[in-house]
């Protein structure tokens, strides 16, 4: 009796325990803490009335407008002198990735990498490959899009003459360019066009008034009626509407996002969502990691959430707000053959899924034009440097693209 009562005094003294314990309050968990990130981007123009640094300057905002635990600031027209002392102010401020968006002045951020270890570095790639561990380097693959620019440019030409207002020759032009030419002669197959595109260098990324004159002087010397940019003032844009021939665009959609101009003129232009390589390395961050992704070269397939819920690729055709084909002109649609509108659609399709590329597809062949790279110089014309159907490297794409594609006239 005695071991009976001890045990039905044990079940009272649980059975009171555990009422006691419904009725406490319940533990809290700790929160795990979020890392705060300062996006630093070092632009190294102005921002506005740029294509370059605007397109970029709105990533950072587009970043964190969608995280509420990243910060986004910058300096404009960052040379390559002042490219660390900026990097230092604004790691001191609390900044942990640092960017430059251009190679030239965003290169001496890998001298300071060591310095600062819980830092990430990055940079635009112009043609140097170099990293660190915590030095990412990165491009999108614009070519993909300036490709299918390429097929509407050839189709809208009825002089037969393309111009493009250059930069200077370098890796990152040569194999922008390539895209767009290689675009421009498949639409001339297909239509049985010939058609010419020419080439003449400014100097410079931003010389508005230079860009202006080799604009006017392609459509008054060369007749020609689309007129492109590999430059980043809105001159060559001016031009077109002054001359009154057709506008194809770059880096950002100027009718929508600017309104520098209409679809009178813009028959396309192509948007660039660094956005999309930003929020990589932004999350890499946040996660801790020690390693990240140190070359980045992501395409249409690659795409980001914004805030908004707007899915966006990486690059993609974009004109007064729409993508696609949509983003072809009111005005330039019915002049385009219905087989040049097929087949844009399905290579972007393709490439947005990851199954087509025209690098891959097509044979580069070298043009005898170029820039001759240290022990690398420019192929022969004629060469072979890829046959079609292979699957180019990274490397050599970022960083041995050193030659105009066969069919390029290169202006002095």
């Amino acid at each position: 009796m005695k071991q009976k009562t001890i045990n039905i005094i044990l079940a009272m003294l649980v059975i009171a325990s555990m009422a006691l314990a419904s009725c406490a309050p319940a533990a809290t968990a700790t929160p795990v803490e979020t890392k705060k990130v300062t996006l630093a981007i070092e632009h190294f123009s102005v921002i506005a009335g740029t294509t370059w640094s605007g397109a970029q300057d709105r990533a950072g905002k587009r970043v964190a407008d969608k995280y509420p635990d990243v910060e986004y600031i910058y300096r404009e027209s960052v040379g390559p002198d002042l490219s660390v002392p900026y990097a230092e102010e604004m790691i001191a401020q609390g900044a942990n990735i640092v960017v430059g968006n251009a190679e030239f002045m965003g290169m001496p951020l890998m001298d300071i990498a060591d310095k600062y270890p819980d830092v990430y570095f990055a940079s635009v790639i112009a043609s140097d490959l170099s990293t660190k561990p915590n030095f990412i380097r990165f491009f999108p693959r614009q070519y993909q899009a300036l490709y299918l620019e390429g097929l509407i440019a050839g189709a809208l030409t009825q002089t037969g003459n393309i111009g493009i207002v250059s930069a200077f020759p370098n890796v990152q032009v040569l194999r922008r360019t390539a895209g767009f030419v290689l675009g421009v002669q498949d639409a001339a197959e297909l239509l049985d066009k010939d058609i010419k595109v020419y080439v003449k260098y400014a100097g410079d990324w931003y010389l508005p008034q230079e860009e202006r004159d080799i604009a006017a002087t392609l459509v008054d010397q060369y007749n020609v009626d689309v007129l492109t940019q590999q430059t980043d003032s809105g001159s060559t844009l001016d031009v077109a509407k002054e001359k009154g021939v057709w506008f194809v665009g770059k880096d950002m959609d100027t009718v929508g996002e600017y309104g520098w101009s209409d679809t009178n003129t813009v028959a396309v232009s192509f948007d660039t969502r660094w956005e999309v390589i930003y929020e990589q390395i932004v999350k890499e961050y946040m996660a801790g990691n020690k390693t990240p992704q140190t070359i980045m070269y992501p395409g249409m397939e690659t795409t980001m959430t914004l805030a908004d819920g707007t899915v966006v690729p990486t690059v993609d055709l974009m004109n007064d707000g729409k993508v696609g084909l949509d983003a072809i002109s009111p005005k330039a649609l019915p002049l385009i053959p219905q087989a040049i509108l097929d087949l844009v659609k399905q290579r972007r399709d393709q490439m947005m899924k990851g199954e087509w590329d025209p690098f891959t597809e097509h044979a580069l062949v070298s043009n005898g034009t170029g820039l001759d790279l240290d022990g690398l110089p420019v192929p022969a014309a004629g060469t072979v440097v890829k046959e079609a159907g292979v699957v180019p490297t990274i490397e050599f794409l970022l960083s041995m693209f050193n030659f105009d594609v066969q069919g390029t006239i290169i202006l002095k």
